[in-house]
């Protein structure tokens, strides 16, 4: 049986920046990926996309598919 993930409001979201608090949280298609340890995300920003915000809208201009989020295990739910 799958654990039920924890669920996050956008502000929640918001904090994990990479600023504001340590972690680089991003949402994709309402879930939550954390990236803190990913090479790519430095400081909280991959090329011009920020942390802390739901990229699904972005993905058209980024130059990989969606299937790169299928490296990493969501943690949780935007809500």
């Amino acid at each position: 049986m799958l654990k039920e993930l924890p669920q996050f409001t956008k502000s929640q979201l918001s904090l994990r920046n990479g600023q504001d608090k340590p972690e680089i949280w991003i949402a994709f298609q309402g879930l939550i990926y954390d990236m803190t340890t990913s090479k790519l995300w430095k400081n909280g920003k991959h090329y011009e996309h920020w942390a802390g915000q739901d990229l699904t809208s972005e993905l058209a201009d980024a130059p990989h598919t969606a299937n790169v989020f299928e490296k990493f295990t969501p943690i949780g739910k935007l809500i």
